[in-house]
């Protein structure tokens, strides 16, 4: 079934609560405009509802919200089969062996699903393709009995395209609007508080209440950035901690999927059912990790913590990330260290050391903006050396061994379709892709190898590891996307929680929006940096769903 028409809002009242085929309807008792993971799971183990229902209650708020109303435009395409999955699972219960039966849940349209739906990152390049297979974290998804709602809109190709593409846009898919300042755009028709990239309509879905939760992915910063943006939780898992394989990509040496959700609990249980070796993704071999994540999460656990605050107030010149804070996100910060201190934690205040965050020599490259909306065009931009050779390498596979219903196999397709197509596909250029066409395509190159060792050898050896070692500490606190990079490109985790709410972009007043509290670790820490964040999550109660997006 397509979307739901407006006599399936009007209905909603009377179905959301009723059970299997045959028995008494009855009110719903968790409100899904708002509901956790954990909390949907739970009325569906007591019968107060149904997978059917859900699916159904979930469609009507996409089709109220995102099609219409402050059209979020979020979701790119709903699962043409996901009432029939739904219903199959009516009688079915979540259960250790399927913890997400009956929860309905959004993916990425970079995330390959063998099924009805397209695997098209956003570009029109790609609108007919489908995938060969379900992608492994969706095959995981429906082996744990969740019901695949259809995939979350994105930055194009997870905004690796053009120079300064704004975050949620793709051609495909159009413009994803924050629901905290939907309608303040700017004179370029850009929303002035962006959603945040790449993952955003992941994010905004799970904001705005059209689904259970969602699953994004990141390189660098593109779980971080839309969580931040729209209120939310995620971890940005150490790489080789959930499978890649049949994720459209830019950079193996970063990529990752990740959870977007409103509660940590509700990221824990999905990590539990996504964190797995994969014959298919070798950088999953060497994993680490509990047998459940949600076992850890304990109010009391910032007691005996040491914190890094990368910010000395000695050491002015080095205050990259919290130093240059506008004024509200500084007092949002404030608050939250103090937060950490009174839950029990040790903080501990202290630059991150500059050859971790300025980065080894030669790892980015010049790449001129020729995007004719950007404010900078003309000018170059300097984007990660292995990001951009990397992703000509990686992609040419995904389109090789993945992509089927569509003539497009390698980036030159993409590249010639788009030029073909420019006045509907480079509305922001492809200043990106052309530098990584112009790459050998083999990794072969001496400027690739040197990059990816600088980026390892700064971040990692002479950052984080350097940092944390010399302090002793459990993890290190970032405002936002601030320390998103420095993770990364070390491959270690990070877990962002809602922090408070902020106000005005580049000088222009706007609504109230979100700020996150990162915590980043040591790889296969995602545990210890869960247990932290649900302390802090339970001691500040932060979070504040996006206003005018009431229950159906």
């Amino acid at each position: 079934m397509a979307n739901p028409t407006r006599r399936d809002v009007a209905l909603l009242p009377f179905v959301l609560g009723a059970g299997a085929a045959g028995q008494a309807e009855a009110q719903m008792t968790v409100p899904v405009d708002n509901a956790s993971l954990a909390e949907v799971q739970e009325a569906l183990a007591k019968g107060a509802t149904t997978a059917s229902a859900l699916t159904r209650a979930y469609l009507a708020r996409i089709e109220a919200y995102d099609r219409s109303g402050p059209a979020l435009n979020s979701v790119r395409e709903v699962n043409p089969e996901a009432q029939a999955i739904a219903a199959r699972l009516d009688g079915v219960k979540p259960s250790a062996k399927q913890p997400l039966a009956g929860v309905p849940i959004l993916v990425k349209d970079n995330i390959a699903t063998g099924d009805k739906q397209h695997t098209t990152a956003g570009s029109l390049a790609l609108e007919q393709a489908r995938a060969k297979a379900d992608a492994t974290v969706v095959k995981q998804l429906r082996a744990a009995g969740a019901v695949i709602l259809g995939k979350a809109n994105l930055t194009e190709f997870a905004n690796i395209l053009a120079v300064d593409m704004p975050s949620g846009y793709s051609s495909l898919g159009g413009q994803v609007k924050n629901p905290y300042a939907s309608a303040l755009l700017d004179d370029r028709g850009i929303p002035v508080v962006l959603p945040g990239g790449s993952s955003a309509g992941s994010a905004v879905a799970v904001a705005a209440g059209l689904c259970a939760a969602a699953i994004g992915t990141e390189t660098s910063s593109s779980l971080l950035s839309p969580a931040n943006q729209n209120g939310l939780v995620t971890v940005k898992p150490s790489v080789g901690l959930i499978s890649r394989a049949g994720i459209l990509p830019i950079a193996h040496s970063q990529d990752t999927a990740g959870p977007l959700t409103r509660t940590v609990r509700d990221s824990a249980i999905l990590l539990n059912v996504l964190a797995a070796r994969d014959p298919q993704d070798p950088a999953t071999q060497p994993l680490q990790r509990p047998n459940d994540y949600t076992a850890g999460l304990d109010k009391d656990g910032l007691k005996g913590a040491r914190i890094g605050v990368p910010s000395d107030p000695d050491d002015p010149l080095n205050d990259v990330y919290f130093g240059k804070l506008p004024t509200r996100s500084k007092a949002v910060m404030a608050q939250a260290i103090t937060v950490l201190q009174d839950a029990g934690a040790t903080i501990v205040r202290a630059s991150m050391p500059t050859a971790g965050w300025i980065g080894g020599p030669g790892t980015t490259m010049a790449v001129l903006n020729r995007n004719p909306l950007s404010r900078n065009k003309g000018n170059p931009a300097a984007p990660p050396i292995v990001f951009i050779y990397e992703l000509k390498h990686d992609l040419n596979l995904y389109l090789r061994d993945w992509a089927v219903g569509t003539k497009t196999k390698t980036m030159a397709d993409i590249i010639a379709f788009n030029q073909a197509n420019a006045d509907k596909c480079l509305r922001f250029g492809q200043d990106l892709f052309l530098a990584a066409q112009a790459t050998r395509g083999d990794l072969s190159e001496l400027e690739y190898k040197s990059a990816r060792a600088m980026d390892l050898l700064a971040a990692k050896e002479r950052g984080l590891d350097a940092y944390m070692t010399q302090h002793k500490l459990d993890a290190v606190v970032f405002a936002g996307t601030a320390g998103a990079a420095i993770a990364a490109k070390a491959g270690y985790p990070s877990v962002q929680v809602p922090g408070g709410l902020i106000a005005g972009v580049d000088g222009k007043d706007t609504p109230d929006y979100p700020l996150g509290v990162t915590f980043a670790g040591r790889a296969w820490s995602e545990a210890k940096l869960l247990r932290l964040a649900y302390a802090y999550e339970q001691a500040s109660n932060a979070r504040k769903p996006p206003p005018g997006l009431p229950a159906l």
